[in-house]
């Protein structure tokens, strides 16, 4: 084993439950690496509470549940072969290459992020291109709080048809369930969902070898010299699996409550690590914590304990 999510399962299963309880059309996010568990492992625990699942591109369509719904939110220059999928359009040009496709679509009304979206003008473009407009979709941005970014949602909705269902995000469940009633609502949620509490999750790596070494000697890739007398720490975590540096540089392992420097920065399936004579130094075998976000991590190992 190399990279290991440890879960403890019943607490995140009840955190994930009562969320789901919580959220009338809750609309689960499995995109990407799927939060660190994997796409379809989520779109499988997600059919068991919705019929509908959000996942980022065209290209991530494969092998979901056939009970669910996807909804891509990320918009595409090509139209896939299946109309099972509910796309989204932010502009003319993603309206233009879906022309002769037969699906719905939501149309993504622009917002602070000024990343995809237009005006409800869109609507009527998607319309004309023969296009099923089943909703809008409104994407706030990270920052702010709930309550700004339902204002923003609010304030977007002038012109929207009350029969066109608005898909938002970045709400917490209690400010989602304040939206006016003059539409219907459905809340994407993928972090707060997945990752909850973040206790119930622990992110390892294996050591794979141990190495006594002196001051001055080189080491590694690019043979650095050793920061003094020590041991390097062989792990089973690189860059393969999404492992680099914190962005100020520091080491994302820890061992016995201290971070472990890094003798170089992290390659493919390895990252060195420099413990000095006097500080504990983990034994082949032991795992050491990765501090690194679970959607930038390919995990090899799932614990369900």
């Amino acid at each position: 084993m190399t990279i290991t999510l440890t879960v403890r399962t019943a607490p995140w299963r009840a955190h994930v439950a009562q969320l789901a309880n919580a959220v009338d059309g809750l609309v689960p996010v499995v995109k990407g690496n799927g939060y660190g568990f994997g796409r379809l492992a989520l779109a499988r625990l997600a059919s068991e509470f919705c019929d509908t699942v959000a996942v980022g591109t065209v290209h991530e369509l494969d092998g979901l549940p056939d009970a669910l719904r996807p909804v891509v939110l990320t918009p595409t220059l090509v139209a896939p072969a299946s109309t099972a999928p509910v796309l989204t359009v932010g502009n003319r040009t993603h309206i233009d290459a879906l022309g002769g496709w037969d699906g719905q679509v939501l149309v993504k009304l622009t917002s602070s992020m000024q990343r995809y979206g237009g005006g409800t003008d869109l609507i009527d473009a998607a319309r004309r291109a023969d296009l099923d407009v089943i909703g809008v979709s409104l994407h706030p941005p990270l920052v702010g709080s709930s309550a700004h970014h339902a204002h923003e949602i609010v304030q977007s909705l002038d012109g929207v048809e009350p029969e066109l269902h608005v898909w938002v995000s970045h709400l917490d469940p209690a400010t989602f369930a304040s939206l006016p009633t003059t539409h219907t609502y459905r809340l994407r949620l993928g972090t707060s969902l997945w990752h909850g509490d973040k206790s119930f999750l622990r992110l390892g790596a294996d050591v794979l070898d141990v190495r006594a070494v002196r001051a001055g000697s080189r080491a590694g890739y690019r043979q650095g010299e050793v920061a003094g007398d020590g041991h390097l720490v062989m792990i089973g975590a690189g860059t393969a699996n999404g492992i680099t540096p914190l962005p100020d540089g520091r080491s994302p392992f820890h061992f016995d409550r201290r971070r472990l420097e890094l003798h170089e920065a992290p390659h493919m399936h390895t990252s060195m690590a420099f413990v000095p004579d006097g500080a504990t130094t983990p034994e082949i075998g032991r795992r050491v914590d990765v501090q690194r976000p679970l959607t930038m991590t390919t995990v090899d190992t799932f614990e369900w304990i």
